[in-house]
């Protein structure tokens, strides 16, 4: 008969044993030694697109049909699209671009509009450290009677120094003219813009000192549309409390869209090592940036532990591993009847591989719950930017590439 003493030792010696081999047979990984993060594989690199349309089933049985309307932008980064239907494309090189008849043969322009402010920008698209230049752009709500066009983009301010700021010009069916500068931060930031239904321009803002009301950076800011403060925002008249700030506690917000039917703002953002979410945005409300997080350090532990939203408002979707959420619309249109109500986001790349960007489809309750989600175009291997619907009831897409293209998705015949 075995005596249990030793039976039980010879268990704890084998754990032992075991344990130590699968700790040595952990592979180190490689650190970047600037930004103190994993330097990412390279074996899914994105794939050159088709130069044909593409079909692909849908789990809500929508049946759609993938067009490459054009593949000669560099790093496109936002669109919007003109009362003809023409589409406006911001590239992160400084420059825009227009594409007229997007939903049938799509003309690119070979020209840049002319007017756009000068920028800087650098590095390559989704690298350690990249700064864009060109990012947002939106069309003033009375757009036809105005011609306004909004922009934000890094400004550089002398050899060493940027910022970003939004631009206003009008656009005169060709170009830009009376282009301004209505807001400038105090220091470089990524930056989506989007109309309130109450007039108001919303700016989302990375950087330093999310929890801190007296800056800018980490927070959505909500301005008139000459980028004035509106007297009714939340901190107005609050010692320490910067009049521009609307919602705090960001921390790289790509995405900004208004629900068609409620009128909120609506704000998705990146965590780091997972943590991805969506929030609805409420007036003087802490989100919660860095001092709660779903996610992990790039190293590996956990960002806050343990993780959750105690005490500030919560999102109402997240991602766990991260998809690097990008670029955000609400589907409205007709002609996906099975998608109506649904939310898009660009994922630029999932759980920290290249090659693995998509795009997401929500679908919420009466409650705006969250039931379902689907993810599409993953065989495309692309960083979707980008996601809007056009005036046609269709979805446009930008992918951030050197090579970027836009495509269009639409019933399959």
């Amino acid at each position: 008969m075995l005596n249990p003493r030793s039976l039980n030792a010879t268990l704890l010696s084998f754990v032992a044993v075991a344990g130590a081999q699968f700790a040595s047979a952990q592979q180190k990984v490689a650190m970047d030694p600037n930004f103190h993060i994993p330097i990412a594989p390279t074996g899914l690199a994105a794939r050159p697109l088709p130069d044909h349309p593409v079909e692909f089933d849908t789990a809500e049985g929508q049946k759609i049909r993938v067009v490459v309307v054009t593949k000669a932008l560099e790093y496109p980064w936002a669109l919007a699209f003109l009362p003809d239907g023409s589409m406006l494309v911001t590239e992160r090189a400084g420059r825009l671009r227009i594409i007229r008849d997007p939903g049938r043969n799509g003309v690119l322009d070979p020209k840049p509009v002319a007017g756009a402010p000068a920028s800087y920008w650098a590095g390559e698209s989704g690298g350690p450290g990249a700064v864009h230049g060109y990012m947002d752009i939106a069309l003033h709500p009375r757009f036809a009677e105005n011609h306004l066009v909004y922009l934000t983009y890094t400004k550089p301010l002398d050899d060493k120094k940027r910022t970003t700021a939004i631009a206003r010009g009008r656009w005169d069916g060709s170009a830009l003219t009376d282009v301004k500068d209505i807001f400038v931060l105090p220091e470089a930031s990524t930056s989506r813009i989007a109309f309130g239904r109450d007039g108001m321009l919303y700016m989302s803002t990375t950087g330093r000192d999310p929890q801190d009301p007296n800056t800018l950076g980490g927070k959505v800011l909500r301005l008139r549309d000459d980028g004035t403060v509106p007297p009714d925002n939340p901190f107005v008249g609050q010692a320490g409390h910067r009049p521009e700030v609307y919602t705090l506690g960001h921390r790289s917000a790509l995405g900004l869209a208004m629900h068609p039917g409620t009128g909120e703002m609506w704000e998705n953002e990146n965590g780091p090592n997972g943590g991805d979410e969506i929030n609805i945005l409420k007036a003087g409300l802490n989100y919660g940036w860095p001092l709660v997080s779903y996610g992990r350090t790039y190293q590996g532990p956990w960002q806050v532990s343990p993780p959750g939203h105690v005490g500030f408002e919560p999102p109402v979707v997240i991602w766990i591993p991260a998809i690097a959420v990008s670029g955000m619309t609400f589907y409205t249109g007709d002609k996906f009847p099975k998608w109506k109500g649904d939310v898009f986001v660009g994922s630029l790349r999932e759980g920290e591989i290249p090659g693995t960007g998509h795009l997401e489809r929500i679908l919420f309750n009466e409650n705006m719950e969250e039931l379902r989600r689907e993810a599409m175009l993953r065989e495309f291997r692309q960083r979707i930017r980008e996601v809007r619907q056009g005036p046609d009831g269709l979805l446009y897409l930008l992918t951030d590439a050197k090579e970027g293209a836009v495509l269009r998705i639409e019933p399959a015949p």
